[in-house]
């Protein structure tokens, strides 16, 4: 077992000798984080973390009266790689923040895992199941989960997971998981989650690139981090019903997956021609947000690594938020913001629906055109699976979920990032502010 080293956070500049503005200095057993602006405490800590895991230290304790809840998270955040291995204590704190901590540790880390597993491992039935035990056991006595599989979900009518998903060997998946801590069978939901399970995409018959293919274990990033979300919530003491629904699939090439052309017709009746099996995505949150409106649940959102166009809007730092209700983006964003996370608000608008255009179908799975907003006609796509009155619903496209190679404050692979955002989000709206 590797020697604890103690980190101590302080405000003052590093020894001359270890160089002009260094952020790290040691002497003995100690490293000190040397943080003169008070601005940029966090950032300043999470960049330490990742540099003490990039030289190989494994076990620390935060130690002195210079860390905050705020910069022990941000140094967590960053002394993490995929590959485990490190030991963090957080040091003498006050028992309430010692308990925030810990719960977004085994939140994020749950996510983290579940991102970072390989494809084989993580497949559509085994995601599902992950998801509904990890929740039922933060609340064994609230939780009620089930799943519904391949040709289970055609029956039902969930086209889109069961179109998506039939190419692959391994069924696709739907988990229906219901939080109710009042005990009461008519008790009204609150608030339902929707996320994107994609355990891999190969983009169908609209096959992606290798380089753009390698990463594709992480599209079921909008499932982990709903999942998380919802297990931080409740750490923190949600008390209102909340149901999730992961829609999990894998999007392969076989003689018996979905083509270009195929005609899709949902629940609803809205009719969807497929002319990209790579804008597989909304096609299975459609599904979804079917389900999760039918709850009568009055707040609705999904999340999903739904884009490219997001992460070309973004880059890896930003999750954006759309709604056709602005003063709800917007708090959303707030949200984020207070929970030192980061989201930006794109444009969703009616128009974009009609930029959704198809000769024979309502509409097709892809943009048509020129100069269209990629982003935004996939979430004006999703727009048509959310009840049209009486319902909040807000959409996140995690463009900054998953890391692709390390940089100075995060580890390659999953973040965890927007877990925080949709915990607050979910706390609000069963504190009765929207």
């Amino acid at each position: 077992m590797s020697a604890m080293m103690n980190v101590v956070l302080c405000a003052e500049n590093a020894p001359t000798l270890w160089g002009d503005k260094a952020l790290l200095s040691f002497k003995d057993d100690e490293a000190w984080v040397h943080v003169p602006d008070a601005a940029e405490r966090e950032r300043k800590a999470q960049q330490a973390g990742r540099k003490l895991d990039a030289m190989g230290i494994k076990a620390v304790r935060l130690s002195g009266d210079g860390w905050q809840l705020e910069s022990r998270w941000a140094f967590a955040q960053g002394f993490y790689n995929a590959r485990g291995g490190q030991r963090l204590e957080w040091g003498e704190t006050a028992a309430d923040e010692l308990a925030e901590l810990e719960a977004r540790n085994r939140s994020s880390r749950w996510v983290r895992k579940m991102i970072n597993g390989t494809p084989e491992e993580v497949y559509p039935a085994f995601l599902a199941a992950e998801a509904g035990k990890f929740i039922q056991s933060l609340a064994p006595n609230a939780v009620t989960y089930r799943t519904y599989s391949g040709e289970q979900l055609k029956d039902l009518g969930y086209v889109g997971i069961y179109e998506v998903g039939r190419g692959s060997e391994r069924p696709p998946t739907l988990l229906e998981l219901d939080f109710n801590p009042t005990g009461k069978a008519d008790a009204p939901v609150a608030a339902a989650l929707v996320g994107k399970g994609i355990t891999f995409d190969s983009g169908g018959y609209s096959i992606k690139s290798s380089d753009g293919m390698a990463v594709m274990k992480s599209d079921m990033g909008g499932a982990a981090t709903v999942t998380g979300a919802l297990a931080l919530a409740i750490q923190r003491g949600l008390q209102q019903r909340v149901k999730l629904f992961l829609c999990c699939a894998e999007n392969l090439v076989s003689g018996h997956a979905f083509k270009l052309g195929d005609i899709l017709t949902y629940k609803n009746g809205i009719t969807v021609e497929i002319l990209n099996t790579d804008a597989e995505g909304r096609l299975v949150l459609a599904d979804g947000l079917l389900a999760a409106g039918a709850t009568g649940a009055p707040f609705i959102l999904d999340a999903a690594t739904l884009t490219g166009a997001a992460k070309m809007a973004l880059g890896r730092d930003y999750n954006a938020v759309f709604s056709m209700d602005e003063a709800l983006a917007q708090s959303t964003v707030q949200a984020a913001r207070a929970e030192y996370e980061k989201a930006w608000h794109l444009p969703l608008e009616p128009f974009h629906v009609g930029q959704l255009t198809s000769s024979f179908a309502d509409m097709a799975n892809i943009h048509g055109g020129e100069g269209m907003a990629g982003a935004s006609t996939a979430a004006a796509f999703l727009s048509r699976f959310v009840p049209e009155s009486d319902c909040q619903w807000v959409h996140m496209d995690l463009a900054g979920s998953y890391q692709r190679s390390a940089n100075d404050l995060w580890a390659a692979g999953g973040k965890g990032h927007g877990v925080r955002t949709i915990a607050a989000m979910l706390a609000q709206v069963c504190e009765g502010k929207y």
